[in-house]
């Protein structure tokens, strides 16, 4: 048996190229301010966080978190590194529950989830690869030949950009693709007719035998989303996604109960209980959580079970390969969101640039390696130049 030796945090701070903010990109929940400048400022993260996890005889697992990555990089140095270092890694469950509840006055959304979330990912990877298993095995294998995925890339921006963008995706086989709005409550009766009008131009280059998903990240309010649920039925969307703060929990179910267009959310929901309450109150219809942020596979893995209980397809948000080993082994998991390489713009593309082994999406699909142990990523030093790193 090989114990945990060590465990390293480093934030990876992008000073390379980025694209730059544009107006109407996309809504958030600072909408509901005012403000000066970017909106979507605290929402763009150009930062991210490594957790590398060693044991005595050398192997290391990766973990990692995008959210607010200085501040997890503190709580896991001070609080969580002592608390598994000595430990045998197989004793991943005991370990979670001694994270949770020795940090349970502070830490059990938001920051402390998100630490625990990266020790976790690590500690999963690093069984992986002592067993030499990639992770989906150790999950319950293979669900799918591979993972249908969408496209997940259309922020609002000129109609005609949109359009041409949506053309050259479905070039590429992908038979579902996600939208962003632009304009919310601040922007009245007009905005709402600009919202309409880029979901009607995308019906029209993707047509309506593919799936279209509609995103308002938490900068609508519930008033507002009501008035706009009918006006979008007739689109036809697979899911309107964070319609209201992620607080607003009776928000979400009293839209979902409207019947009217699917809501989805979770992203923004942290731990088995937090995501286990969106479904006991049936307050969406399809379940996003982030592996990275709901307190790592340990969690994501309970909270698949409930969820499959109670038949919410769960969809993680963001891709990456902590969540597509979950997709994989759950078959309530039906496909995964896709982010393709692009110039940093929002933070999630950052993702590239850190890691090596990350699947592409071919005629929108991704398949996993039966043969990598682990998650089957390592860190890359490509793109060093671009970073400032701070230990």
């Amino acid at each position: 048996m090989t114990k945990i030796k060590s465990v390293r945090t480093r934030v990876w701070n992008w000073k390379g190229p980025t694209v730059p903010p544009s107006g109407n990109f996309c809504t958030n929940a600072s909408d509901a301010l005012w403000i000066k400048g970017d909106a979507m400022a605290s929402f763009r993260f150009h930062q991210w966080l490594t957790c590398e996890i060693e044991t005595e005889d050398g192997t290391i697992g990766i973990g990692n978190a995008a959210l607010a990555p200085m501040l997890v990089k503190q709580a896991i140095d001070e609080w969580f590194a002592p608390l598994v270092v000595g430990e045998d890694p197989f004793d991943y469950a005991y370990l979670w529950e001694k994270m949770y509840r020795r940090s349970h006055a502070w830490g059990r959304k938001g920051i402390g989830m998100t630490a625990i979330s990266a020790v976790d990912i690590a500690i999963w990877d690093l069984m992986g690869k002592l067993v030499g298993k990639p992770v989906f095995k150790l999950l319950g294998g293979r669900t799918k030949e591979k993972i249908p995925v969408y496209y997940s890339k259309l922020y609002a921006g000129p109609v005609e950009s949109m359009q041409a963008e949506a053309e050259e995706a479905l070039k590429h086989g992908y038979t579902g693709f996600k939208s962003r709005f632009g304009f919310g409550p601040k922007d009245g009766m007009a905005g709402m007719r600009e919202n309409l009008k880029r979901v009607e131009a995308l019906r029209e280059v993707i047509g309506y035998d593919n799936d279209l998903m509609l995103e308002c990240y938490m900068g609508w309010n519930l008033d507002y989303a009501k008035r706009m649920l009918p006006k979008l039925a007739k689109y036809e969307p697979r899911w309107l996604e964070e319609p209201v703060i992620a607080d607003d929990v009776a928000g979400y179910a009293e839209l979902n109960a409207m019947g009217i267009v699917p809501i989805s959310g979770g992203e923004h929901e942290f731990s088995v209980i937090g995501c286990a309450e969106l479904i006991n109150r049936r307050a969406v219809s399809v379940l996003q959580y982030d592996t990275n942020r709901v307190g790592g596979i340990t969690a994501a893995q309970k909270v698949n079970a409930i969820a499959e209980a109670a038949q919410i397809p769960v969809i993680p948000h963001a891709g990456q390969m902590h969540n597509y080993h979950l997709t994989m082994a759950n078959t309530n998991c039906p496909m995964s969101e896709y982010f393709p390489v692009f110039d940093v713009e929002v933070g999630n593309e950052l993702f590239y640039y850190i890691f090596e082994g990350d699947p592409e999406a071919q005629d929108g699909f991704l398949q996993l390696d039966d043969d990598k142990p682990g998650l089957g990523i390592s860190i890359s030093d490509k793109h060093l130049s671009n970073f400032e790193i701070t230990e």
